[in-house]
């Protein structure tokens, strides 16, 4: 059975003020998408109201790039919070700017927020997120405090492990969940638009570290479960959770609830897959009716369990994506 597709990941921009390997590969030229092309706030208003919410979508996240470097992201959190069908709003963020932001965020409506934090210690997390400058962490922790005190709770915690670099932190990383009430997802590392990585296997497969936890505290199924692709796990006695998501190891295919809208406008039902993109932007400019788009869009989520399942790596092995993952919207 195909589960219900009704969950939007919305990027409002490509561009970040990180350079993460896994996301922007170094030494890629990346062409970033010009102003003018980005989706207009009014644009993505009525592609929701009048397209989305009407074909069932009810959950929304604002990706990017770092979807806090857009200067009207507060503005864009209130207006998705109003639609009335809107059931569940969140935001993937690396934190540098949340600090000055999460109170206002978390006033417009906003209800969820996951950060990127791949490292404890400084200059590791400044060697994965390309900084050769003063370092980011502290301000990036500060961020994940000021998030989990004006009251993002349960708070999220993103971590792509890669071996070698930061897998040697998993139980300090999964130690963070025994007395707050956050929750620590581990995510294999993922090859899109990053083939000059993949020489070798880049990422370690979860059961290996759930393992790892399994040995030093014990590890038990979560009572509370997530709507996406996570698995769920916990610490005995331990206030949050652990999550693993595991797209290289095991596929989750079947689960997939979910499509992606680039910050120009693409349509992509499927992130391992390009197949079926739709310039929902430009067919908005160039005069595409309303009932139109709906047709195009509900005929692509009619196609999206074939798009899961044929060609699931289409790219991973061959490095044919021509977006990166920050061009995709993570």
């Amino acid at each position: 059975m195909n589960p219900t597709v009704d969950y939007l990941r919305i990027s409002l921009l490509d561009r970040c003020n990180f350079r993460c390997q896994y996301c922007m590969p170094e030494g890629e030229e990346l062409n970033y998408i010009l102003q003018q092309n980005l989706l207009k706030p009014e644009e993505l208003l009525t592609l929701l109201r009048e397209v989305f919410v009407p074909l069932g979508f009810r959950r929304f996240r604002l990706t990017g790039g770092e979807p806090l470097l857009r200067p009207d992201v507060i503005e864009i959190v209130r207006d998705i919070a109003t639609i009335p069908e809107t059931q569940d709003l969140a935001m993937t963020t690396n934190g540098f700017l949340l600090a000055e932001k999460a109170e206002a965020l978390h006033a417009a409506g906003l209800q969820r927020v996951n950060i990127s934090l791949d490292s404890l210690h400084p200059d590791t997390f400044d060697k994965i997120i390309g900084n050769r400058a003063k370092s980011r962490w502290k301000q990036t922790w500060e961020g994940i405090q000021k998030a989990y005190e004006v009251g993002f709770d349960p708070l999220k915690i993103n971590v792509v492990v890669i071996p070698g670099i930061n897998d040697e932190e998993v139980l300090d990383l999964a130690a963070l969940t025994v007395d707050r009430r956050w929750h620590v997802r581990f995510i294999e590392f993922m090859p899109v638009g990053n083939a000059n990585l993949f020489t070798h296997k880049g990422w370690i497969p979860s059961e290996e570290l759930r393992q790892r936890i399994r040995q030093h505290w014990g590890l038990q199924a979560a009572s509370v479960t997530g709507a996406g692709p996570a698995d769920i796990f916990q610490i005995p006695g331990a206030q949050g959770t652990l999550g693993f998501i595991s797209q290289m190891s095991e596929c989750f295919c079947d689960r997939c609830n979910r499509m992606r809208l680039s910050a120009d406008g693409w349509l992509r039902p499927c992130l391992l897959d390009e197949t079926g993109q739709i310039d929902l932007r430009s067919a908005l400019r160039q005069g595409a009716s309303l009932p139109e788009l709906r047709q195009a869009v509900g005929h692509l989520l009619h196609l999206k369990p074939e798009i899961n399942f044929k060609d699931r790596d289409n790219g991973t092995l061959t490095g044919t994506y021509s977006r990166t993952m920050s061009q995709i919207g993570g």
